[in-house]
């Protein structure tokens, strides 16, 4: 399980780092560049958390995605902005779906996720 999440979050950060969402957040106005940083910050985090945690603790590995999703979801009611507001919502949605997988072993879920993440999430903070 360890080897095919970590490939789903190394492939989902890089994807990241390619598009606006770790590069220039929120031009849209409002609060939403600061709302795209903190996106950016939790997603980095997450990543990092995940990494350190054993293939042999799949719980930990699905209350490390949950966390995650509520951390969006909090984002995603600050947002000033009903598109950046509404990309946030869904992204917390399908990370929360995918959670109880990851705490099986199965990381499918996880990785369409993180592969769909981008371009949803920084098309909002373009």
């Amino acid at each position: 399980m360890r080897y095919g999440v970590v490939r789903a979050l190394v492939a989902g950060a890089v994807t990241l780092g390619a598009s606006g969402l770790l590069g220039a957040c929120g031009t849209a106005g409002g609060n939403s560049g600061q709302v795209c940083t903190d996106t950016k910050k939790a997603f980095q985090q997450y990543i990092a958390q995940v990494r350190s945690i054993p293939a042999a603790e799949p719980a930990r590995w699905r209350q490390a995605t949950e966390q995650l999703a509520g951390r969006i979801d909090r984002l995603a009611k600050q947002a000033d902005d009903d598109a950046l507001k509404k990309a946030l919502t869904t992204e917390a949605d399908r990370l929360r779906a995918a959670a109880p997988g990851v705490g099986g072993g199965d990381v499918s879920q996880l990785d369409a996720v993180m592969k769909d993440t981008p371009a949803r999430i920084g098309k909002a903070c373009a």
